[in-house]
């Protein structure tokens, strides 16, 4: 039986994120037999009291992670790593809270992991989609995309996609300290430190639908900070390769 921990950043979810958990425990629910599901809820303060919401459905195998400021999902999702690591999961899973994730198709993205591959759940391969977001958003991700996959010479069509399977020891091999990104960029270092360390990545198929309720986190310095990292690594991989 695979023991899989669900790493889920927060900040002002109250919103979506008593739905998003009574989602995961149906999901945890029907695949018992095969799964054990655990949730780690990162919490970076939320004034909505998004924590204590999560808290308060007193669902087994729910622990609610505490930080003390908004850092961003980079230091949340290492906090989350390391937490888990301390513990005995063989996979860990990336997802938003939001909801833009569907936990329906988590069953996908786990069967298409193993010990030495990651998944990205991908909007842009075939049988992937994305319902309600408007047309700049959709350029910003595929740009980016395009962009970094281009650079960093990697062939993968979602690099910035947030849900993912990790593998415990590719979690355990990755040196947290030389990761800086504290936005989306961070889904763009722990894919590239996944192929320097060798494991191979595989993209399946995911359908993201825009938040209802609540405010994103993307912004303009999320976006810079992501683009900044990327040429910086381009360029040094040009410097060395020459």
């Amino acid at each position: 039986m695979k023991h899989i921990l669900v790493l889920i950043p927060t900040y002002n979810e109250s919103e979506s994120i008593i739905l998003l958990l009574q989602r995961i425990d149906k999901i945890r629910r029907e695949n018992k037999n095969i799964l054990k599901i655990d949730i780690l809820v990162i919490d970076d303060n939320s004034p909505d009291n998004t924590g204590q919401l999560a808290q308060s459905l007193n669902l087994s195998g729910l622990t609610v992670l505490s930080l003390n400021n908004k850092n961003g999902i980079g230091p949340a999702y290492i906090a989350g790593f390391k937490f888990g690591l301390t513990k005995n999961y063989d996979f860990f899973i990336q997802m938003d809270a939001d909801l833009s994730h569907q936990p329906e198709e988590m069953i996908d993205l786990i069967e298409g992991a193993n010990s030495q591959i990651m998944v990205i759940g991908s909007r842009w391969i075939k049988g992937g989609s994305v319902v309600n977001w408007p047309r700049r958003r959709r350029l910003i991700s595929r740009f980016g995309t395009a962009y970094a996959a281009r650079l960093l010479g990697l062939k993968y069509r979602d690099l910035t996609s947030g849900y993912r399977v990790l593998p415990k020891q590719l979690a355990a091999d990755i040196d947290f300290f030389t990761i800086k990104s504290h936005g989306y960029g961070f889904q763009i270092e722990m894919a590239l430190q996944a192929i320097k360390l060798g494991y191979k990545i595989n993209e399946v198929p995911i359908t993201f639908i825009e938040r209802e309720n609540g405010k994103s986190k993307m912004s303009l310095a999320i976006v810079i900070e992501a683009w900044r990292m990327v040429t910086l690594m381009g360029l040094k991989r040009k410097i060395v390769h020459r």
